[in-house]
C-alpha cells in the first residue's frame, strides 16, 4: 500500500526542530533541593555563590552565607540567602583580637515551599565567629551550628534541618513553577 503523504526535507527538519526544542515535561517537574553556600567578600553588599565549597580560606571582614535552596535545568541557580551580607549588622559589636579573625555567617532556611513533610522550619542564624587566622569556610560554619555532611563533605544537614535527606529530588514546588 503507498502512502498518500510525502514527508519531505522540510518536514523532517521541522518536526526535528520541535523535538530538539520542546522542554521535557518530567525534567521541568523535578529537582534538587539542598545547601548552597554562599560568600561575601569584606564590603561587598551582594553574595557570591562558592564554585569549591566551604574548604576555602575566609579572611577577615568577610561574611559567609548558608541557604536551603532549590534548583533544576530551568533554575540552574541556588537562590541566595535572602539577607544581603553586612559585617557590620552582624559583627559591629564584637571587637577584634590579636591572632583571630571576624567572619560574619547568615544561615537562611529557605522558603517554607522547601520544607521538607513532617518538619519545622528553624529561625535563620545570624553570628559572629572569632576564629584562627587559618580557619576556613567549613570552620566558621562548624563554630556557629551543628552540621551533618556525608563522606565526601557535601553538606546534608544544619542544626539538624533536614534531618535526614541530603541533596534530594523532589517534584518542582508550585512556588518554583510560577517563575518559568
Amino acid at each position: 500500500m503507498k502512502s498518500r503523504y510525502k514527508v519531505t526535507p522540510l518536514i523532517l527538519l521541522s518536526i526535528l526542530l520541535i523535538a530538539t526544542f520542546t522542554p521535557n515535561a518530567s525534567a521541568a517537574n523535578k529537582g534538587y533541593r539542598y545547601w548552597g553556600y554562599f560568600h561575601a567578600a569584606q564590603g561587598a553588599k551582594t553574595w557570591t555563590p562558592s564554585m569549591t565549597g566551604p574548604t576555602v580560606n575566609v579572611a577577615d571582614g568577610d561574611v559567609e552565607g548558608w541557604a536551603f535552596t532549590y534548583s533544576d535545568d530551568d533554575i540552574p541557580d541556588a537562590s541566595a540567602p535572602r539577607l544581603a551580607p553586612d559585617f557590620k549588622r552582624i559583627c559591629g559589636t564584637t571587637k577584634a583580637v590579636a591572632g583571630k579573625k571576624r567572619i560574619g555567617i547568615y544561615i537562611d532556611f529557605g522558603p517554607s515551599a522547601l520544607r521538607p513533610k513532617g518538619e519545622s522550619l528553624p529561625k535563620n542564624v545570624s553570628a559572629c565567629i572569632v576564629t584562627a587566622t587559618s580557619s576556613q569556610g567549613i570552620d566558621v560554619l562548624g563554630a556557629a551550628v551543628k552540621i551533618r555532611a556525608e563522606a565526601s563533605g557535601f553538606i546534608c544537614g544544619i542544626n539538624n534541618y533536614p534531618a535526614k535527606e541530603c541533596g534530594v529530588e523532589i517534584a518542582t514546588p508550585l512556588k518554583y513553577r510560577t517563575k518559568k
